[in-house]
């Protein structure tokens, strides 16, 4: 599970440096989570996910009461949640979830992502297969033990329990991204260096240097797109 922990750290670091465009995704995320329930995080699980994930990526307080205080005020932008499946350089394997208000736009932009970088769309059910949905938490401070015993002592079944680095990252099934949380926040522990619901490779593979660096560049025009929420993909981008 640590080449995981890296792809994900690898992920955010390059989230972290283009803060403006990242902030403008969260905020259509949390207005389309509040939208879609209770503009209440303690009573709509979903904004409750994407606001525990936006604090963990630094999104100003002023980006989400502002999404939130659009959907209270009934404003109807209306957004589709898409997943697209593909391929990479060396029949590397990519999974993209976008929110859009223009299906055909997004649909063409992302084709282009993947063409213009050596890569092709595949059909729905060609790459998620190989990928498992997962709830994953990163915490600092703890070992690897202490986080063990919290979690037994709090009845929360996980998959694993990695210590990487200075962080101990907890993987487990998605409906127990909830227990785990308020497990960790029963002891005081409210502050994650991750904390979201991912799709990990069962299997990660790694490229040649060119391939890799070709790989990276679709990864990025992935990424750089407006409607696309999140990219993964099973490729060890680690050093």
């Amino acid at each position: 599970m640590g080449r995981k922990w890296n792809n994900i750290k690898e992920k955010k670091a390059s989230k972290d440096a283009n803060t403006s465009r990242i902030y403008a995704k969260f905020g259509r995320e949390i207005y389309v989570a509040a939208k879609q329930g209770e503009p209440d995080p303690e009573s709509n699980q979903a904004l409750k996910i994407v606001l525990e994930r936006a604090k963990t990526y630094s999104v100003p307080k002023t980006i989400i009461d502002r999404a939130i205080e659009k959907a209270k005020g009934g404003a109807e932008e209306n957004y589709d949640e898409l997943r697209y499946e593909g391929f990479g350089p060396n029949g590397s394997m990519v999974i993209v979830d976008a929110l859009t208000n223009n299906v055909n736009r997004t649909a063409s932009d992302v084709r282009a992502a993947f063409g213009k970088n050596g890569g092709n769309m595949g059909v729905s059910g060609s790459v998620s297969y190989m990928f498992d949905a997962t709830a994953v938490f990163g915490i600092e401070g703890k070992t690897e033990d202490e986080v063990l015993e919290l979690l037994m002592e709090a009845d929360v079944e996980v998959r694993d329990i990695i210590e990487e680095e200075d962080n101990v990252i907890v993987y487990a099934e998605p409906d127990q991204f909830h227990a785990v949380q308020e497990a960790f926040k029963n002891v005081g522990i409210t502050e994650f260096t991750v904390a979201e619901l991912t799709m990990l490779a069962q299997n990660d593979v790694t490229l040649p240097e060119d391939a890799k660096e070709q790989f990276e560049k679709m990864i990025d025009a992935l990424e750089d797109l407006e409607d696309v929420r999140q990219v993964y993909h099973n490729v060890d981008l680690s050093e």
